[in-house]
């Protein structure tokens, strides 16, 4: 098993890959829909979208958990 101290960088790896991976796919079905090459267009999308999403989570999640902590009571 991965030792506890990279779990920060798991959970940004898995939080990018996943959002990434849907959220690329809907845009681009919107964008082009159902055509012959789709599947291609989408893995594009999704590696452009990994590259931007797996840094910006790592500095989000942070300040995301500070205002959280802030907003919510004991």
């Amino acid at each position: 098993m991965i030792p506890r101290k990279y779990e920060f960088f798991l959970f940004t790896f898995f939080m990018a890959l996943f959002m990434s991976i849907f959220m690329s796919g809907v845009i681009s079905l919107i964008n082009v829909g159902w055509v012959d090459n789709f599947g291609r267009i989408w893995a594009e999308a999704f590696i452009k979208a990994f590259i931007v999403a797996y840094p910006t989570i790592m500095v989000v999640v942070p300040q995301v958990r500070r205002i959280v902590k802030f907003l919510i009571r004991d």
